[in-house]
This record gives C-alpha cells, structure tokens and sequence, in this order.
C-alpha cells in the first residue's frame, strides 16, 4: 500500500503545480461526497480564475506606467480641466473624491496629479497635514470613512449551518439509502400496514439523517475555526502618524489622508503617493508582473497596495483604501483559491481511495451471495417465480446492507480526520503564540529533521544594549547610567559632537513622542539600542538632526553590511558618516566578539571633492570615532529547548550576519555549538566546492557572516542533497528566499516584515525559540493523532467487512443491518476523528527521531495492532454467531434470533469504543493516562454509550434491535473490555526494525 501510495500520490509540502493536485484528486475513484472530502482545500477553477484576473491587472497597470512616463513629456502648459468635485464631498470638508483619487494613483496620471497641485495639492484637498497626519476627531473620521471607504477587502459570506447539511446529504451512499428507505416504506406500508410497514424504512431515515446533523455540526464548527484563524492572519500592523504623534496601528485602520511610514520588507498597506524618503524600491511583481523593482521618488510618486518595499525607507500620503484598490479586487478572487492539499490529507485520500475499491468489491460479492441464496431457498421450496412483498423487501434490505457496507468501507472521514487535527492543533498553537498560515505547515513541523535559526530575536531576547565601548582608544564599561555621563566628561567636546551627529542622523530608527506624550524609540532592536547610547551621553535627536542637511542616505542592507549617510554641514563642506564593521582594531573587535557582543564601528570622513546626489557613498577611507558592543542577553528557556530538540533527533544551527566569534560564544551559551561541530563564515563557506560542500553541511552548527544567499544555499543542499526536512526562522525582507525554500518557514512575528511573514507558513507572534519547539511538538501530535484514528478505523473496516461478507456466504443472511451499519460508521467516522484528532501532545513525542520525509504512515506497529484486534474481533463474533444462542441460553426464546443479533451488534459497538480507548497509545501500555484531561475524548465515549443504551433499550423497532438483561449487557461490555489486555499482549510482541 505504501508503495503504491508514493508512486502515484507524491504532492508537495509547499508549492505544488494545479495539475499534480488535479492529478491525485482524479486518482479518487471512489468518493462518496466530494464536496465533503475535498472542502477546506484549494477550487483549483477559482484559483485559475484568480490568475487570469490577476493577467488583465497586470496588463492594464503595465500599460498604465507605460502612459504615465509618456505623459511626463506633455504636462508643461497644461491647465486645470473640468473636474468638478461632488457636493457630499465638499459638505464633509473636502476637495477631492475617492474615484479621481482612484484614477490619479492606479493610472500613474502624472498629468492629473499636476493638475491637482502635485502631492502637498492633494494633501491639502484631503485635509491632512504632511508632517502631522490627520486630526484623530471621531466625527472627522467618520465623514472621511463614509466618502472614501474603509480600508478592509470583501469577504465571501460565511456559510450557514444548513448549507454543510445540505452538503452532507450530497453524500452518493446516503442518497442511495435514502432511495432504499422510501421503497422500503411503499412496499412496507403495503404489505403490512402502518406503523408496522414503516420501521425498517423510518429506521434507515433515522439514522440518514442522524449521520447527517452530526457530519454537518462537525464541518461547521471546523469552518467557524478556520475563519477566526483567517481573519488571525490577516491581522498586518503598520506605523501611522496621526496628531503629530507616531504610532503602530492596523492596517484596517488606515484612511485617505493618513501619514504611513515605509522601511524595507513592508508591504504598502493601501494605494497612495510618495512624501519624502530615500533609494526607495518598490517589488510591483505580486501586481505588474513585472520583476524589475521600480524606483520611487518626487517624480515617480505612485505607491500601489500590495507591492513590497524593496529597499530604502519613506513617507506615504493613503489617497486610497480597501476594495478601490486593484489589490483589493485581485484579493477578492483570490481568497477563493483556498490552501493546498497537505501531503498527509493526499496520502489518506490514497488510502481512502484504495480501501473504497476493496469495499465496493466485497459489497457488491455480499448483495450477489445473499440474492443467490434466497433465489436457492426460493427454488428448494417450489416458489422461485412466485415473489411476494416480503420478499421485495428482503431484497431490498440486502441492497441496502451493500450499500451500507460501502458507507462503512470507504473511510471517508481519513482526509477530514487531518483537516479537523490541523484545525484543531492550529487554534491551540495560536493560544501558545504560533500563528499557522498554512495547514500543511503543522504537519510537516512534525517531521522536522532540521532547524535553520536566526540569533537576534530568536534565541536572544530582542532588547539590545550598548554595554561596552571603545572611544579614543578607552575602552568603558557601560552597567548603568552614571557610566554614560562619565565616558562623556572624559571625551572631548569635538569627539562628544561628532559622534552624536552620527549616532542620529546615520540610523534608520526614530526619537518620538507618543500618544501619552511619553518618549518612545523606534526602530530596530540594534538601532534602539545605540540611540539610546546617544540619548545617555545627553544628546538631543531632533536639534541634531536640523543641525545638518541630509544629501543622500544608503541604508543598510545585508549585503554590504553597512549604512551611510551623506550631510550638508551648516559651517559649510560635505562629510559622510557610516555604521559597519571595521578592518582595523581588530583586538578591540575580537575582544568584544568573545564576551558574546554584537559590534558596530561608527565612523565618519570628510568629502573635500564635492558629492553629488547620485554617486556612491565612499566605502573607504573613513576616520573611526569610536566602537560599541551591543549586548542582546540569551532567552531564558532556550537552552533547555536547544536539548530537547536533540533528543528528539532534530538538529538546530544558528545561522547569523554576526562576526564569527560573538556567534560562537552565543551558540556555546545556547547549547547549540558542541565540541564535533563547525562553525563558519559565510566568505568561507561560499568559495567551497560541491564536494567540500557535502563533506561540511551535516557537522555546520554555526554559519557566521552569512548572506541571505548563503542561507538559501545552506537550506537547499539540506533539504535536496541530505533529504531533511528543514524548518527556517527568520524576520526580514532578505529571509524570503530561504523561507521560500524550506519546507516550513517560521517568521518572527513582531520584529518580522510583512515580506518575511508572507513567505512563512508559520508566524512566532512572540520571537521565541521555545515556540518553535512547541510548533514541532503540535506537528508530531497532529502525525501521531491521524495514525492513532487509521488504526481504529482500518479496525472496524476489517472486521465489519469480513463479519457480514463470511456470515452472508455461510449462513445467508448479515448480523448487522443498514441502521446498525450506519450507527458504527458514525462512531468511527465523525465521533472518533472527533475523540481521536483532538489527542493533545505528550512530552514523550520530543524523545523519539522525527519521521522524516521517507517515513511509512501506515507502521508495522500499527498493522500489528490492527490486525490482532480485527482477529480477536472476527473470533468473538464468530463464535457468537456459532454457539451464542447456546452460551445465552436463547433456544427456548421466541425471539432468539433478534436476541442474538442485538448481542452481536452491542459487543461489536463496544469492541470499537474500547478500542478506540486502546488507540490513544500505540506502543505504551498505559492509554488511560491523561484520558480525563481530553474532555472531547471523554464527551465522545459517554456520549456514544449513552446513544447505544438508547438504540438498544428504546429504538428497537426501528435499529433491528431488542432489550437485553443486565447479564447480557454485561457480556458485551466485558467482551468489549478484553479488548484492552489482548491490546497489551499485543504490545509486547517484538518487531524488526
């Protein structure tokens, strides 16, 4: 089975083509109800509809910004047309609507924007301040919200509850059981009058419709699920300054007018123009298609929602918002696309798929072997051409048992079973701070071999410090406040001015006053920490920056390692001031690199032959003013995780942009880097050869230096060459290609940009490397609750199968009826994926090795377990139907056969319910221990026996069913109950490998 299932079911982790997922789902032969099978997953028709929707956006905005840079020829001389702006715009204050805003900035219409004034033209019309932003009056706010809209997409409606019922009767088998009840009533009704004429018919109605309601609660509750989980994942902060004061807010919060501020990695919240900034490029592929990145500036001055900031950093006007945009109508279509199929929902599709072939066949052998011998018992008593209304309907319970033994034999709920552990695995994990985007991303966590961490913000705790420094050649520790102003009143004053002056103006952070009117810093953890160096020293940001005239800013980038800034002196003369590493001192750096600090030089020189805007900022030949060492302490917690992943076989390596002795120490902190490890330098590990290459990866625990490149690089050779399954963390634009990569990318959620975000399948909200552990551990509980559910289900296919196939050979009739039939499926479809996929996960699933990628779903120690069971099952109903009317004393009874088929059914019920207490643990003795703390297991069990009580005590004439004595009842219990020491026995027979 799983050699087949690999051959013809093999689907992508990540990235797979529509037509390998058309491919598998046309492999499905026999599905009940596709609607039910393959909800939750991608409408690979609307996903083929988004794409071409998403072709005429990306030829109309090409033609567009072929018109606009044609228009720039044209706009001298021109003046204001006939633009007239509607009445209910000017009564709510302004001079501008949401369409000609619409048309200015999606049409690239240099011309209308000129008309309008330009872009302070148009602020001025929408009523902001550039510098300010807008005023936070509530009745402002609204009558800008009710002409210009909101910035939110449109939704597709939640689905009521009736619409999963109504798709749960799309069900083939259900239909055809419904078809059989209706006949069974006619010819009942008939015959033998009413009621008497109608149970057998009513029984089966029951049971359709009972099935039914609990099928649709179940899918129902599951989709509210996924629809809090979307709306989670929509949830995108942006900086805004409002009132004068900057602050983060969402996305959805966001009007025209509003002042937005854009860094590397953002992606632009809503349509709108450029204000001021530097080197900013934007990625208009996601709507152009283009990959080229765009320059935007004063003359290109068009920001479009949904592109990413590429590189450099500015401020954006919002002219406009929500369902306006063409991002907004290309996301209305592709919300329909829905996720891709995970590779364990195709595998147990496979299996449902493969075991429904074997039911229809067994099915179809039982209806052919009943019909012959009640056509033989017809024929031995003279009547074979005299049929009668008893006899239509003694066919039509045969039919009916055919066809519920194809509702028992196709396990439709295998493929569900996964959706409702993902969806359940992703709601608790969003509880624990992990954030799951995709539903393949939690089980492949599962099998995790490999975890690719960054250290800032991951393993360390985020908040950097500048704890040491090297100024004129004195190195100063910095513990406490009073060590700043000392450092200062031994500088002097000349060295005190120069560096403040690079300090705020060569840094892409920010000193504000918030809201409370407190001071807040903004930006990076490692911008942060060293403003507030300069703050400390008694420096003040804003008289520092108007002090200067920026000329040109280069900020950093991974790449260069570096970020420079160019300013007009108010004296007079140029000088450049840069932010890197340093190639002399190299003592002094080493020094601080093994305390395990971060090092920065700050150094700065004086451009006496003039500097144009255009030109490079020198990468040499720069003064040093001083050195710091930032401090980012280690998370408490994370060497205790770094252990654990360990013994759960998964290796971690810290791959970092630090130099490479800081790397080392930190990793030697976190328990990452032992004794028969390696650590290197991204240079190094870039000039090695292919086979070198082979040779290193498996023993590289630290990569120092290294580029997003060498990142890519590390994880591609991990997953292709070495077959691991890699997990990555990062939190940047330049994290993309790796996470891209990986199987699962792990984004740092709060100090992650939106580009990061985007390319992982899982968001840690709280930059915790212990949450990472937590996801591989919701990952192996979701592996490890699906093969706990396969074995209890392939269980009751088994033994259902061959009970009623043997006894329809042998005897000529089938011990369990549809309504019987119906109510088992019930138990072990919908209640004990229910019971089963809801498991939560053990410590113990992080002391044994990882699946992997090759792993066989269905183990030797599952078939060991399914097939000792299925046997002792098929004994004890075997017997039961041989000697049962002996062993109950049931011959004097008149009604012994309805008495022994009543006991049949009841031990088998309670064989399963055992069981499936049995199937929380498939190797360990003890599957009591925890049960009550799963108040889902524990309500599915009590439930369940309650139900049985009922159909067996009370529902009688319409199940085949008859009250028993408190012995027979406990019979089937006991019965039942053994179940569980056959179960230990079982475990304790050796298997190879």
């Amino acid at each position: 089975m799983e050699s087949l299932l690999s051959d013809q079911w093999d689907v992508k982790a990540k990235h797979s083509s529509s037509e390998a997922l058309q491919r598998w789902r046309d492999l499905c032969g026999v599905v009940k109800n596709p609607k039910r099978r393959f909800r939750f997953t991608a409408n690979l028709s609307k996903r083929h509809e988004a794409a071409a929707m998403r072709k005429t956006y990306q030829e109309k905005l090409r033609i567009a910004v072929l018109v606009s840079k044609a228009a720039i020829h044209f706009i001298q001389g021109v003046q204001l047309d006939d633009y007239t702006v509607p009445k209910e715009v000017q009564a709510a204050g302004f001079e501008i609507c949401g369409d000609e805003l619409g048309s200015i900035v999606e049409g690239h219409d240099v011309k209308k924007l000129k008309l309008h004034g330009g872009v302070s033209g148009i602020a001025e019309k929408l009523a902001t301040n550039a510098s300010d932003g807008l005023s936070t009056d509530v009745g402002a706010m609204n009558r800008r919200q009710e002409i210009y809209g909101v910035n939110k997409f449109q939704e597709s409606k939640a689905r009521s509850f009736w619409v999963f019922v109504w798709e749960a009767l799309q069900d083939m088998t259900l239909m055809i059981l419904a078809v059989c009840a209706l006949v069974s009533l006619v010819v009942g009704i008939a015959t033998e009058g009413w009621p008497t004429g109608a149970h057998d018919g009513l029984g089966i109605v029951a049971s359709i419709l009972l099935v039914v309601f609990v099928t649709a609660t179940s899918d129902y509750r599951q989709s509210l699920q996924f629809r809090d989980l979307d709306r989670e994942k929509k949830k995108i902060s942006i900086q805004v300054t409002r009132n004068g004061c900057r602050q983060k807010m969402s996305i959805y919060e966001l009007l025209p007018g509003d002042i937005v501020h854009l860094a590397i990695g953002d992606q632009v919240p809503a349509d709108g123009l450029f204000l001021s900034g530097f080197s900013v490029l934007i990625d208009e592929s996601s709507l152009t298609g283009e990959s080229e990145p765009v320059i935007v500036n004063a003359e290109n001055p068009f920001l479009l929602s949904g592109t990413k900031v590429q590189d450099g950093a500015c401020k954006m006007l919002v002219t406009t918002v929500g369902m306006r945009t063409q991002w907004g109508k290309l996301m209305a279509t592709l919300s329909e696309g829905g996720d891709d199929e995970t590779p364990l929902q195709v595998k147990l599709n496979g299996v449902a798929t493969i075991i429904g072939k074997i039911g229809l066949f067994f099915a179809v052998v039982t209806f052919a072997v009943l019909v012959r011998k009640l056509v033989g018992r017809k024929w031995l008593m003279g009547t074979a051409f005299s049929w009668s209304g008893d006899d239509a309907l003694q066919l039509l319970e045969y039919f009916a048992i055919a066809v519920t033994i194809v509702v028992v034999a196709v396990p439709e709920g295998l493929p569900l079973a996964v959706t409702l552990s993902l969806a359940f695995a992703m709601k608790k994990m969003m509880n624990d701070k992990a954030l799951v985007r995709h539903l393949a991303a939690c089980e492949t966590m599962g099998s995790a071999t490999s975890i690719c961490s960054d250290k800032t913000g991951t393993l360390t705790t985020n908040h950097m410090t500048v704890v040491k420094s090297c100024i004129c050649m004195n190195v100063k520790e910095l513990s406490t406040p009073d060590d700043a102003y000392d450092l200062r009143s031994k500088l002097p004053e000349s060295v005190v001015k120069t560096l403040l002056q690079s300090i705020f103006n060569n840094t892409g952070g920010e000193v504000v006053v918030n809201k409370d009117g407190k001071r807040e810093i903004l930006g990076t953890p490692t911008e942060t920490a060293i403003l507030e160096f300069g703050l400390s020293l008694g420096g003040d940001f804003h008289m520092e920056r108007r002090a200067s005239k920026v000329v040109k800013v280069e900020p950093f980038n991974s790449t260069k390692k570096r970020m420079g800034i160019v300013l007009e002196l108010t004296g007079g003369g140029l000088r450049a001031h840069t932010k890197a590493s340093c190639k002399h001192l190299t003592d002094t750096i080493e020094q601080f690199a093994n305390e395990a600090l971060r090092t920065l030089c700050l150094a700065y020189t004086e451009l006496e032959n003039g500097f144009s805007a255009e030109d490079d900022i020198p990468a040499s030949g720069y003064t040093c003013i001083g050195i710091v060492g930032i401090k980012d302490p280690v998370r408490p917690g994370v060497r205790e995780s770094v252990a654990l992943c360990r013994s759960a076989g998964v290796t971690v390596r810290m791959v970092t942009g630090d130099n490479i002795n800081t790397a080392k120490a930190i990793a030697r902190e976190c328990g990452i880097l032992t004794d028969d490890g390696i650590a290197i330098e991204g240079p190094v590990f870039r000039e090695k050869s292919l086979e070198e290459l082979l040779e290193l990866i498996p023993k590289i625990q630290v990569m120092a230096r290294s580029s997003p490149l060498d990142k890519h690089t590390l994880v591609k050779h991990l997953r292709t060459t070495f077959n691991e399954v890699v997990a990555v963390t990062g939190d940047g634009t330049n994290d993309a290609p790796a996470l891209h990569e990986a199987d699962i990318g792990l984004a740092m959620g709060i100090a992650g940009t939106e580009v990061a975000k985007e390319s992982a399948d899982v968001i840690i909200m709280d930059d915790n490397f212990s949450t990472i552990v937590t996801v591989a551990k919701w990952g192996r509980s979701v592996y490890v609750n699906i093969q706990k559910f396969v074995q209890f289900q392939l269980t009751v296919n088994i033994v259902a199968l061959v009970v009623n196939f043997t006894s329809a050979c042998l005897t000529g009739s089938a011990p369990l009826t549809a309504v019987q039939l119906l109510w088992v499926n019930m138990i072990m479809d919908t209640l004990g994926a229910l019971a089963l996929a809801t498991e939560p996960p053990t410590e113990e699933l992080m002391k044994k090795p990882p699946v992997g990628r090759k792993g066989n779903f269905i183990s030797a120690v599952m078939w060991r377990n399914i097939l000792g069971q299925s046997l002792y099952q098929f004994l004890i109903i075997w017997f039961l139907q041989a000697y049962g009317k002996t062993f109950f004393g049931l011959h004097d009874c008149p009604d012994d056969d309805l008495i022994l088929n009543t006991i049949i059914f009841n031990t088998f019920v309670f064989c399963q319910l055992f069981n499936e207490v049995n199937s929380r643990e498939m190797e360990k003795v003890n599957v009591l221990k925890g049960i009550l703390n799963n108040y889902v297991f524990v309500s599915v069990l009590g439930s369940t026996v309650l139900f049985q009580i009922i159909i067996i005590e009370y529902l009688g004439t319409f199940a085949n069913t008859t009250p028993l004595t408190l012995m027979q009842w406990f019979v089937c219990v006991f019965i039942g109950f053994l179940g569980m020491p056959i179960a230990v026995v079982l475990k304790y027979i050796p298997l190879r490998g």
